[in-house]
């Protein structure tokens, strides 16, 4: 195998020529920033650092918003029990007064049956509608 001797057949021109293109693609510090890299590498930090104080920030806003949402889901649950006990009071009221009225109602029929046989209703009905008549003209 053969090499190829490079040496001093190679023009200063050509030189010049391959530096600069080598050079062209390595980034240099701009000379207009006045900015060192070290100062540019403590500016990300400090950016980091705003940006870490904010997510924090809004955190503590989250977990705050989170324990006043659960203290609120308790006391409505306290509200639904207590409307539980008030619904279930009122319907053994409503159950209780039910049969009070089916009781009446049993006891109005005795009486009205006993009253037949008695011949005490056709008077009784009499003193009613008289004591109707007279309650009218009062109101007159």
């Amino acid at each position: 195998m053969k090499r190829l001797a490079i040496g001093p057949i190679t023009t200063p021109e050509y030189i010049e020529w391959r530096v600069r293109r080598i050079n062209d693609n390595i980034p240099e510090p701009s000379r207009e920033s006045s900015q060192s890299i070290e100062k540019h590498l403590r500016v990300v930090p400090y950016e980091l650092e705003i940006i870490k104080q904010d997510f924090e920030r809004r955190n503590v806003e989250l977990e705050k918003k989170i324990e006043q949402m659960e203290e609120e889901k308790m006391n409505l649950r306290l509200d639904v029990d207590v409307q539980k006990l008030e619904a279930e009071r009122l319907r053994k009221g409503k159950a209780k007064a039910e049969e009070d009225l089916d009781s009446l109602k049993i006891d109005y029929k005795k009486l009205r049956l006993s009253m037949r046989t008695a011949g005490l209703g056709k008077t009784l009905e009499r003193c009613l509608s008289e004591n109707q008549k007279q309650m009218g003209e009062l109101e007159n």
